[in-house]
């Protein structure tokens, strides 16, 4: 009988953080401040909560909802399922979830679909609110 080699969970989440240039709250406050300003590239901060998630803890102003199951689908100017959603492949996306685990490997797969700047937020809203930044009711950001 064979040997399977088998991959844990950690392992898998250390191959995905392998190719991320992850962002913390606080820089990622400074690119978003930045981005208002015009001095950054496109940047767009990417929800992958559901929403009872996001109605709990509220969201990232000037974030964008798009549902971890269909991530790929929406950003990939070639998928067919973009619904104005798409993301150019220059654009610096920085995916979230609750703590920075979802979104390593969402960032991923985004990565592999060529979007080179793809990244998360290294402790996800969790970690974001900790660092005292704000949230609004996810209604009113998206």
């Amino acid at each position: 009988m064979s040997e399977s080699r088998r991959t844990t969970v950690h392992q898998l989440l250390e191959e995905a953080r392998a190719g991320l240039e992850r962002v913390g709250p606080a820089e990622l406050a400074e690119l978003m401040s930045a981005e208002v300003l015009d001095e950054a590239p496109r940047l767009r901060v990417i929800d992958i909560r559901p929403r009872d998630d996001r109605e709990r803890t509220g969201v990232i102003e000037g974030s964008e909802h798009i549902g971890q199951l269909v991530l790929e689908w929406r950003l990939d100017p070639d998928s067919g399922a973009s619904e104005g959603t798409a993301a150019d492949l220059d654009d610096h996306l920085v995916v979230l979830c609750n703590q920075g685990y979802s979104s390593s490997f969402a960032a991923a797969q985004l990565q592999r679909l060529g979007f080179a700047r793809a990244t998360d937020l290294n402790g996800g809203i969790e970690g974001w609110i900790e660092h005292g930044l704000p949230v609004v009711p996810h209604e009113a950001g998206g």
